[in-house]
């Protein structure tokens, strides 16, 4: 059996804060190979998950500890769909091929992911083009937008790209 305790949950979080992304994760997988992936990342409220989508699987989502906004998005960067997970919703599954991005709203936040494997690394086609690069200080402009945005709203600075 495999368990997750509070504590594991609190280690994480430590990890997180300590790491330069400001996340960290733990699989639940033996094998990156793995044809399902489940991981529990703590994700503190200043790490940046930009959008992005899987083409090849959906991705289920559930809060083990705080809040986090997820939001899905259209090809031109216009939200289609938002929830707050730990607040009201417990879970949330994107389709596949769908743009997403995901937020934590509190220190010390835990989520909970599955999806379809084997891991492969994102390359730049997974990214929105209309959303800035890790390295690009926009993306603190984005990630505050994310806060609050609604359905029918688009980044004033998805003109930029």
């Amino acid at each position: 059996m495999k368990t997750i305790s509070i504590d594991d949950l609190s280690s994480l979080s430590s990890q997180a804060e300590q790491s330069p992304r400001k996340r960290m994760n733990r699989n639940l997988h033996s094998e990156l190979s793995d044809p399902i992936q489940r991981l529990a990342i703590a994700m503190e409220p200043d790490t940046y998950i930009r959008p992005h989508r899987h083409l090849n699987s959906w991705e289920l989502l559930t809060p083990l500890r705080g809040r986090f906004v997820v939001l899905t998005f259209d090809d031109d960067g216009v939200v289609i769909g938002r929830a707050v997970l730990g607040e009201g919703v417990c879970v949330v599954e994107t389709p596949v091929a769908t743009w997403h991005a995901v937020l934590s709203l509190d220190t010390g936040g835990v989520i909970f992911e599955v999806k379809h494997g084997p891991y492969a690394p994102f390359k730049e086609e997974d990214f929105a083009s209309w959303s800035p690069s890790a390295d690009d200080d926009a993306q603190k402009e984005l990630m505050h937008w994310f806060r609050d945005a609604e359905v029918g709203q688009r980044w004033p600075g998805c003109g930029v790209r």
